[in-house]
C-alpha cells in the first residue's frame, strides 16, 4: 500500500511492464499488522479492487485462473493479499486461485510476523486452491550456494539473513534491476527476487510457449491436490543459476532430474525424501524428449516413498522454447508432507508470541479484530498440521501389505 514503493518500481526499467491504472495504493503501509491489512485496507478498498479485476477479467478472452504474489511476514502482503483472495472467491468462485507466499524466515526482523503468517495462513487454506510456499532463508542458501560456485573474479559478497536486505517485499517479488526497492548499491535480494520470479517463469512457460506437453495451471491443481486443504506445494528448480553474470557450465539433464530432487534445490527448507510424496509435477523448458522425462523418473522413482494409493502421481510438461541463456530447465512440485515441519516451526515462534498475549493489543485495537481470531487461525493450522501427519503415518503401508501377501 506505500505508495513511494510502487512508485519506485514504475519510475524503473520495468515501468513499461505495468498497468498504471490497475495500480492501487494508499500513502502508508499496514503496520506490519495483519489487522490493518485485512480488516482496514481490506474494506476500504474493496470495492475500488474489485473494479480493477473485473476490468482484467473483461479483457480475458479465457480466464484461467488468478495467481496472487505476497508476503506472509509483513501487514500488506498477509493482511491485504488475503482480503483480495477472499474476494475472488466470493466474486469468481468457480475460477481457481493460485498462491506464491513468501514466508518469514526465524530471524525475521519484523516480530509480529509468526502473527501475521498464522492470521494468513487460515486464510489461504480456507480459500487458496493451491499455494507454492517460498521461505526467504532457503532463497538466502541457495544465493550464497551460487556465489560460492562462481569464478573468484565473479564472486560477490554473501547474502546475511540476519540483516533486513535479505527480506523479501511483496511488492518486489518479481523485481530485479535499479527498479527494485533496495536503493543502496549492493542488493542482495534481487538475486532472491530473481528465483521467485524464475519460479513463475517456468510455472507459466505452457500458457506462454508451444510444447510438446502443454500444462495449464489448472491441470497442476487437478494433479497435484487430493484434498481440498492438503494444496501446500514444495517447489525445487533447476538450474539455480539464472543471472547474466553467472557463466557455469550447462548441466547434463539427468543431473538436473537428481538435482531437482534435492533439497538444496527446494524453495522452502525441507527434506521430502524422508516423508511422503502424494504427488509430483515435472515441468521443462527446452530440448528435451519425453523419453528422457519417462528414464529420469523410473531412475528416481526406487529413492522416493510414494503414498501407497498414488504409486503413479507424476504429471509432466514439456515446453519447447528454453529459458534464457540456458539449453534447459526444470521445475519440480510435489506435494509432500514433509511440509508439516515448516508449518510446525512457525507454531512454535507463534506460540512464544502468543502464551504471553505479547503485541496482541495492537491488533485488537482495529476495528473488527477479536482475540478469537488467533485462536481459530490457530486450530486452523493444528488440523493442518494433524492432517498431513495423518498421511504420513501411512508411509510404510504398501511395505505391510506386500509382506501379507507374500505370508498368503
Amino acid at each position: 500500500m506505500e505508495e513511494g514503493v510502487v512508485n519506485e518500481i514504475l519510475k524503473g526499467p520495468l515501468r513499461d511492464v505495468f498497468d498504471c491504472q490497475q495500480s492501487i495504493t494508499d500513502v502508508s503501509g499496514s503496520g506490519n499488522n495483519w489487522a490493518t491489512g485485512f480488516m482496514m485496507y481490506g474494506q476500504q478498498y474493496r470495492e475500488q479492487i474489485s473494479e480493477v479485476i473485473r476490468h482484467a477479467a473483461e479483457l480475458c478472452d479465457c480466464l484461467q485462473c488468478f495467481f496472487l504474489i505476497h508476503s506472509m511476514g509483513g501487514g500488506t502482503g498477509s493482511g491485504l493479499g488475503t482480503s483480495v483472495l477472499n474476494l475472488l472467491a466470493d466474486e469468481y468462485p468457480d475460477v481457481y486461485r493460485f498462491t506464491t507466499a513468501v514466508f518469514p524466515s526465524a530471524d525475521d526482523d519484523v516480530i509480529t510476523s509468526p502473527y501475521n503468517s498464522i492470521l494468513a495462513m487460515h486464510q489461504l487454506t480456507e480459500f487458496a486452491d493451491c499455494v507454492l510456499p517460498i521461505e526467504n532463508q532457503a532463497l538466502v542458501d541457495i544465493c550464497n550456494k551460487v556465489t560460492s560456485a562462481l569464478p573468484p573474479s565473479k564472486t560477490g559478497k554473501k547474502v546475511f539473513s540476519s540483516s533486513s536486505q535479505s527480506r523479501v517485499k511483496a511488492s518486489s517479488a518479481v523485481t530485479s534491476g535499479e527498479g527494485g526497492v533496495d536503493q543502496r548499491p549492493e542488493k542482495p535480494f534481487d538475486n532472491m527476487n530473481n528465483i521467485a520470479a524464475n519460479l513463475i517463469l517456468n510455472l507459466t512457460s505452457s500458457a506462454r510457449f508451444e510444447g510438446s506437453l502443454n500444462v495449464d495451471l489448472n491441470e497442476i491443481t487437478m494433479n497435484l491436490v487430493p484434498f481440498p486443504k492438503i494444496h501446500y506445494l514444495v517447489s525445487s528448480q533447476t538450474p539455480l543459476y539464472s543471472l547474466t553474470d553467472v557463466n557455469l557450465p550447462p548441466q547434463r539433464l539427468d543431473q538436473m532430474f537428481t538435482d531437482a530432487f534435492s533439497k538444496d534445490h527446494q524453495l522452502i527448507k525441507a527434506d521430502p525424501k524422508h516423508s511422503l510424496y502424494l504427488a509430483c509435477a515435472l515441468m521443462l523448458r527446452g530440448n528435451v524428449e519425453i523419453s528422457d522425462i519417462r528414464r529420469n523418473i523410473e531412475r528416481l522413482k526406487p529413492s522416493l516413498n510414494f503414498i501407497h494409493w498414488n504409486q503413479e502421481g507424476w504429471k509432466t510438461g514439456l515446453c519447447s522454447v528454453p529459458p534464457v541463456g540456458h539449453p534447459y530447465s526444470l521445475l519440480a512440485l510435489s506435494n509432500n508432507t514433509c511440509i508439516r515441519h515448516t508449518f510446525q516451526d512457525l507454531k512454535d515462534r507463534f506460540m512464544k508470541l502468543y502464551k504471553r498475549k505479547a503485541h496482541v493489543h495492537h491488533y485488537t485495537h482495529v476495528d473488527g479484530m477479536e482475540v478469537s481470531q488467533f485462536d481459530t487461525s490457530l486450530d486452523s493450522l493444528n488440523t493442518l498440521i494433524s492432517e498431513y501427519e495423518t498421511l504420513e503415518a501411512q508411509m510404510g503401508r504398501v511395505v505391510d501389505d506386500i509382506q501379507r501377501l507374500t505370508i498368503a
